[in-house]
């Protein structure tokens, strides 16, 4: 079997925020930093294996954003302010540029995966907008695509815009239900 090990701290701890790369080229950003009140983070940080340093933050200072790409390529959308978002800003290796692509349905919660120019959304929050979405994007835009066959939110999400797995999360009717399927596209 596998066994975890631990690696270095991040320099802003938080929660609900996304990630790209790899584990020894890793990304982080956005967020929430626990406190009272809790606050939003645009922190990026980049990991090297061992250690995590700061990086360019982002433009849109969000929370239950989606990533894709890698640590020199990153992609950040979606997300919630105090809105949900349509956002979309691409990452170079040390700072974010906001693109005029946006998500066309404001969501968050929802999962990413592929690269910054082939990347793909599905699932989300609000129900009424992104449960069941998908939403490819070519580096330029986003356009929707096919639904999920079950509408979720919180999922986990592996592979590219054209091999990927959508894998359990909850269910949109506010239900203590937690999904176990998994979809490929």
């Amino acid at each position: 079997g596998y066994t975890w090990s631990a690696g270095g701290n991040l320099g802003t701890t938080r929660k609900m925020l996304a990630g790209a790369g790899t584990q020894t080229a890793g990304l982080a950003f956005g967020g929430e930093v626990t406190g009272s009140p809790p606050s939003l983070s645009a922190a990026t940080e980049k990991y090297d294996g061992s250690a995590w340093t700061s990086s360019g933050n982002l433009n849109t200072t969000r929370k239950r954003l989606a990533g894709a790409g890698t640590q020199t390529a990153g992609l950040a959308f979606g997300g919630f302010t105090t809105t949900y978002s349509t956002s979309t800003e691409s990452f170079n290796g040390s700072t974010w540029t906001t693109v005029p692509g946006t998500l066309n349905n404001a969501r968050g919660y929802m999962q990413g995966c592929g690269t910054q120019t082939a990347a793909l959304t599905f699932g989300g929050f609000p129900p009424a907008t992104g449960s069941a979405g998908t939403e490819k994007y070519n580096g330029t835009s986003w356009t929707t695509s096919g639904n999920l066959g079950t509408g979720r939110y919180g999922a986990g999400a592996a592979g590219t815009q054209t091999a990927a797995l959508a894998i359990g999360g909850q269910s949109p009717s506010f239900s203590p239900i937690f999904l176990t399927s998994v979809s490929l596209t």
